[in-house]
């Protein structure tokens, strides 16, 4: 007899069947009749998890008829055909031992629960099919983007968490500060001696060893205090943010291309029955959704082309399309779902609402920053070419008020052998709500932060 996990159990069933093995997991559901029982068994390595059957012949039936849901058991048992679906393992019990009980009252119940109340117990969220299937996406995910960026050579850097810059601007950032709550200190008697808050980006580090290693990638948490309770804000996220040299904006969207293709595909290969799960869940066509993309082309269109396009469109949008102005939801899910019919790159925005980094363009209006938007999502993926000039960055960091002084080391870097390059950032989480077709970002982070709301 050998134990096994559900995931070797699923790999090796046609070798297994009529093998006795030992499976250890808990009970997600348990449906008791006259003289049979059905147990619903995970584990958590697979999520196409086994059926246990048991009848009144085996030991201590009068027990084991009233296990609970959410215990932890022990089973030894036959692998035998399962009539209900050959892909689904089935396993006869000749045994099952009670490893850690469960009461009556214990809160997931076989029973199709709110994801509302489910965030309220976030630490069992994860034993729900639901969840189970999320966090197998995530992932999966997670190794896909580590894996595109190893396998070319990239350098994978660990940027600061505590930071004494801001790098968009926005000031919506957390004070790391040791000095009691209300002090009026001078910043010098800090714990750093200067102001710090927790990072919002690690770009600006990236592309210091972006200067060294000619690629690199972060990947790692960020953190950003604003205010909001919208379904895609949180206050603790995690980053993909690469930094490339010798790198132009339109190699950059080859880069950012191909990719999300490869994430894409990776997850389609390595999850398909949770993509089957949350495609039923949802309703929206999600494994259709990510198949087209996957093979998809991806339109390249300027800022000022985009908003041709949509002030084309008379008496539809809430918000009026404006040359100079950003786009809006709406805007974008008629260009991604409608105009194009798939993803699309805006490049060439306008210079006065994006970033000090961004490369100027000769126009003198705009700068090489590009979106990528794709169909149900709108807006995943922004980047630029970062502008190499030291004249035209530093005359644009006195234009905004940025100290060149507090940021000379970001400075030196055109000094010192600067070059073209560029980068680009996306949302873990939001690339998951994309992958799973699930709302809020709430739902894709193991324990959310956001406003009001830091629990466990």
């Amino acid at each position: 007899m050998q134990f096994l996990t559900t995931r070797a159990l699923k790999e090796q069933l046609d070798a297994l069947q009529g093998q006795e093995i030992c499976l250890k997991g808990w009970i997600r559901n348990h449906r008791r009749q006259k003289n049979i029982g059905f147990i619903d068994f995970y584990d958590g390595t697979c999520f196409k998890n086994p059926q246990v059957v048991y009848d009144n012949t085996i030991a201590d039936y009068e027990t084991v008829s009233t296990l609970h849901v959410g215990a932890a058991i022990t089973v030894v048992g036959k692998v035998v055909p399962s009539y209900k679906d050959p892909t689904t393992p089935e396993v006869q019990a000749t045994a099952i031992t009670l490893e850690g009980d469960s009461p009556e009252n214990y809160p997931l119940q076989p029973k199709r629960h709110s994801v509302e109340f489910l965030r309220s117990i976030a630490y069992l969220r994860p034993r729900t099919r639901l969840f189970q299937a999320v966090f197998r996406v995530r992932s999966v995910a997670a190794m896909a983007i580590h894996t595109y960026f190893q396998d070319r050579g990239y350098l994978y850097v660990h940027t600061p968490l505590i930071t004494a810059n801001d790098a968009e601007g926005a000031g919506n950032t957390f004070t790391v500060t040791t000095l009691p709550a209300g002090s009026k200190a001078d910043p010098s008697e800090d714990f750093f001696g200067k102001p710090t808050s927790l990072a919002v980006t690690g770009q600006l580090e990236g592309e210091t060893f972006a200067m060294a290693f000619s690629r690199i990638y972060t990947f790692g948490p960020t953190f950003r205090a604003e205010n909001s309770n919208t379904k895609t804000h949180a206050s603790e996220f995690w980053m993909i943010e690469p930094e490339i040299a010798f790198c132009d904006i339109h190699q950059l969207m080859d880069i950012e291309e191909d990719f999300l293709k490869s994430v894409v595909s990776t997850v389609l290969n390595r999850c398909p029955d949770e993509l089957e799960f949350l495609d039923k869940f949802a309703g929206n066509g999600l494994v259709a959704k990510l198949q087209a993309l996957s093979g998809a082309h991806f339109a390249r269109i300027s800022h000022e082309e985009a908003i041709t396009i949509l002030r084309q469109v008379k008496d539809r949008f809430e918000f009026e399309p404006k040359y100079g102005g950003d786009t809006a939801k709406e805007h974008e899910k008629y260009l991604t779902e409608e105009y194009f019919h798939g993803p699309v790159f805006i490049y060439d925005w306008p210079k006065d609402i994006k970033a000090f980094y961004m490369y100027q363009n000769d126009d003198g209006k705009t700068v090489a920053g590009v979106d990528l938007l794709v169909p149900g999502s709108g807006e995943l993926m922004g980047g630029s070419q970062r502008e190499h000039r030291l004249d035209l960055l530093t005359r644009r960091m006195d234009e905004l008020g940025i100290s060149k002084e507090a940021m000379d080391w970001y400075v030196n870097l055109r000094r010192f052998g600067g070059c073209v390059h560029s980068g680009f950032g996306m949302g873990f989480e939001r690339l998951i709500m994309y992958l799973t077709d699930v709302e809020n970002i709430r739902d894709v982070i193991p324990y959310p932060r956001t406003p009001k709301e830091c629990e466990f």
